[in-house]
């Protein structure tokens, strides 16, 4: 006899069979399937509302046909899989076929001990194989079967019934094919025939109630009706009559098949039956608006609302009219306007789904409409499937509208709307473009002016269509949007635009939505301008950074970068006052900030390689804190001390996010934009960031060794940003390039000598013959550690060695079976974090 099976290999071999069974049925049976799936989604999307009794007929004849033969040929070609053909498949995917193997008995030499021995360690070694026992999954093949796809047709069509056909049409559907199938009443020879009728009544479609047969009705039920059903009867037979007074008769229909609407209470008699029938009104859609209509940065309206009907909302509507009563009629605005038909915004309603209970959402572009910033007057209305309306109340606001700071920009805004308001005022608007474009020297480029003086002529002409009004309007709309853009070249001035236009929001009171555009764009034309005075400096040492000839005060860019940090903190907690006045500052410094002559040839602005020295003396004396704090930790464990590491760690984890902080600015502030080496240091400084923190989370929750690992991996990346930095640099700075010696007369650029990132060398006191070191002050050999030599900073050492060495302690401590259990578990615990 064999040897018995294990549970496990059993289950293998039933999940193996019924993936067969799985693949006897597909492979038999889909064509099959393929029909019934396409005759079910045809059945849900209403094809037998589009076909007539006789055309129906035959085509559910042949669709009757097919599906016997596809049955036939699938019962033809279905094998019935059996056990033993699972049990051989899956002792076929393994080595040695240990399944049979198990069974196989001793022919020869039963009897001899050696034999007896070798047989079991046999049988031993095929267990040990068979325990590798797994289902094997099944493979009807259906890509050979089926070679043009037919069964993800009938897929596809399944899935769209299931998600996009109405609701109640399938069964709708079944209905009307039974009473195609059905057949008529068999009158007996030599007898007389009976009256006999059948009945439907069919709700609107907007209602999505299904069809009601009215002979499968108990007797003396209540019928409920949505009000505009049809009812549809047909006569069978000679003395048949129906009698109705709920509605008028459909016009065209047979004496033999009367239909009709069903509009008020009534009952309904046909062959003896009586339906008493109440009409179910329906009411009125209900449609009211959200909270008040907000107004976003880009001039967007965006209004909530909330709808609701006893049948679904079919569709809705904003109406916007002028407010003409509460407009400002004066200058442009004084003459009467040219009509204008209503705004009509369509109201968002969901695909699919009930629309009973309704709220969504209008988002609506009206920046470039006429009535942009105007008093206007919105209204929601929606409608149902017998077109009721539901209107809501008027509400009274300020169309939203994109709002142009700069002055000349929102002049030509203002002409625009003027024009747009009333073709009468074209002389005006001439005038006040010529005014606009008069001495055009440091206000517009000779592109717009050239645009300006043809709008001048076409308005001056006399004969203003409004074809020709509207492409001037276009014109004008360009021009304000590349003025209110920083359609400027100089970045300086670009930067002031947006402090004006930052001052005015606030001023104003202009939605925080619009604040922190602005507050965004002066961020950018800060970090242009202080990258434009960033390359000045690369190509002319001999300037420097100053607020003022007078009192020489130096401005570095962080502290540029933290004094708008502080009015975006101040911005942020509503505090607009106080983030005024320090914007005023703002503006006052960057007005009076110039680039002069210094003293030391060197500019006073720190550049980014600077900063970046730093912050990485920082994180690697981060690291060593951590490093020896992960010591102290363990000596106290051994000498039963806990709970000092916890509050250490949190120490330690806020120190690294002011460290990741601080190199997010310095990242803003990072020069070489657009370049190959300026990309390459910004993604070696993202991943920084990243590691950085990776390592303050690990910190937070005591993970020492792994915020040890994420260090490292930092401290990595920043070097290598920096010698991407540095090789930027070394391009944009060639030795000699003046046909000037280099100080010192080294060749390494004018960083000093040995690429020395941080320039202070060059700054605080001439060059002396001292060995070069890195930012973290530990010698170098030869040009291996400069920036402007290429490698990165400081090759010398691997950050991440200590930590190595320490795991590695770690493991060798932990693998002492001498040491005490406690102690071992500890380290198996740091080794795990």
């Amino acid at each position: 006899m064999g040897q018995p099976e294990p549970r496990k290999i059993r289950w293998a071999i039933g999940l193996t069979r019924a993936g067969m069974w799985w693949e006897a049925l597909a492979g038999a049976f889909w064509p099959l399937g393929v029909l019934s799936a396409l005759v079910l989604a045809a059945l849900a999307f209403g094809v037998t509302d589009l076909l007539s009794s006789r055309l129906l007929f035959w085509i559910m004849a042949a669709v009757f046909l097919g599906g016997i033969l596809a049955l036939g040929w699938g019962l033809r070609r279905f094998r019935r899989p059996l056990a033993e053909a699972a049990r051989v498949r899956v002792d076929m995917n393994l080595p040695g076929r240990p399944l049979s193997a198990l069974r196989d008995r001793v022919a020869v030499g039963a009897e001899d001990d050696g034999s007896t021995a070798l047989w079991r360690a046999h049988l031993a070694r095929m267990q040990a194989a068979a325990a590798a026992a797994r289902p094997i999954a099944p493979d009807a093949r259906l890509r050979w079967r089926d070679p043009v796809a037919l069964r993800l047709v009938g897929m596809v069509a399944l899935v769209m019934a299931l998600v996009f056909a109405p609701t109640g049409q399938l069964g709708q559907g079944i209905a009307a094919l039974g009473a195609t199938f059905r057949p008529l009443p068999e009158v007996r020879p030599g007898a007389e025939a009976g009256p006999s009728w059948e009945g439907w009544a069919e709700p609107p479609a907007y209602t999505r109630r299904p069809t009601l047969y009215l002979n499968a009705l108990p007797e003396g039920q209540l019928l409920e009706l949505p009000k505009g059903s049809k009812l549809s009867f047909r006569l069978y037979g000679e003395g048949a009559a129906i009698s109705q007074d709920i509605g008028a008769a459909v016009a065209g229909g047979e004496p033999s098949a009367p239909e009709f609407m069903a509009e008020r209470d009534g009952v309904i008699e046909v062959a003896g039956r009586r339906f008493d029938v109440t009409v179910l009104p329906d009411a009125e859609p209900v449609v009211a608006p959200g909270k008040a209509p907000e107004r976003r940065a880009d001039g967007r309206l965006v209004q909530e609302f909330t709808a609701s009907d006893d049948n679904g909302i079919a569709a809705g509507q904003a109406v916007i009219h002028l407010d003409l009563a509460a407009v400002d009629r004066r200058f442009g605005l004084a003459m009467e306007p040219e009509p204008r038909e209503p705004v009509e915004l369509d109201l968002p309603l969901p695909a699919t789904g009930s629309r009973k209970e309704v709220r969504g959402r209008l988002v609506g572009d009206l920046a470039r409409h006429p009535w942009a910033n105007l008093p206007v007057t919105i209204s929601l209305k929606v409608e149902d499937g017998i077109a009721q309306q539901g209107v809501s109340h008027a509400m009274r606001m300020v169309l939203p509208g994109r709002r142009f700071f700069d002055p000349l920009a929102a002049a030509l805004i203002e002409v625009r709307r003027d024009l747009l308001w009333s073709r009468g005022n074209a002389a005006r608007s001439a005038q006040v473009l010529r005014a606009a474009s008069w001495q055009p020297e440091g206000l517009m480029d000779e592109a717009l002016y050239t645009g300006l003086q043809g709008a001048i002529g076409t308005l001056e002409s006399g004969n203003l269509s409004e074809e020709a009004r509207n492409k001037l309007a276009q014109v004008l709309w360009d021009a304000a949007v590349a003025l209110e853009d920083g359609g400027l070249a100089d970045a300086l001035e670009r930067m002031q635009q947006a402090q004006e236009r930052l001052s005015e929001a606030i001023r104003n009171g202009a939605s925080p939505d619009e604040i922190q555009r602005l507050m965004d764009e002066l961020k950018q034309a800060t970090d242009d301008y202080l990258d434009m005075l960033a390359q000045q400096q690369g190509q002319d040492p001999a300037q420097r950074f100053d607020r003022s000839p007078q009192d020489r005060q130096q401005i570095t860019g962080d502290q540029i970068q933290q004094m708008m940090d502080e009015i975006q903190r101040l911005m942020n907690e509503g505090r607009m006052a106080e983030a005024q006045e320090l914007l005023e500052q703002f503006n006052r410094m960057m007005q009076n900030m110039q680039v002069t002559q210094s003293e030391g040839g060197e500019g006073g602005r720190q550049r980014p390689s600077d900063r970046l020295a730093e912050t990485l003396r920082e994180q690697q004396k981060l690291a060593d804190e951590a490093m020896r704090q992960m010591q102290d930790q363990y000596g106290q464990w051994q000498q039963g001390q806990e709970g000092q590491g916890s509050q250490d760690n949190q120490q330690l984890a806020d120190r690294q996010r002011g460290l990741r902080e601080d190199l997010g600015r310095q990242r803003g502030l990072l020069p070489g934009r657009g370049t190959p080496q300026g990309n390459e240091a910004g993604r070696q400084l993202d991943d920084a960031g990243r590691a950085m923190e990776e390592a303050e989370q690990a910190l937070r929750e005591g993970d020492a060794a792994g915020a040890l690992e994420r260090q490292a991996q930092a401290i990595q990346s920043m070097r290598e940003g920096m010698r991407a930095l540095g090789d930027m640099m070394a391009q944009n700075q060639q030795p000699g390039q003046d046909g000037q010696p280099q100080q010192g007369g080294q060749e390494n650029g004018p960083e000093g000598p040995s690429g020395d990132p941080r320039g202070q060398r060059g700054l605080a006191q001439p060059y002396s013959h001292q060995p070069p070191t890195d930012p973290l002050g530990r010698a170098l050999s030869g040009d291996g550690g400069s920036i402007t030599s290429g490698d990165p900073l400081a090759e010398g050492g691997d950050p991440s060695r200590k930590a190595r060495e320490l795991q590695d302690e770690i493991r060798r401590r932990s693998g002492e079976r001498e040491r005490p259990r406690d102690e071992r578990d500890y380290l198996g615990r740091l080794l795990e974090n």
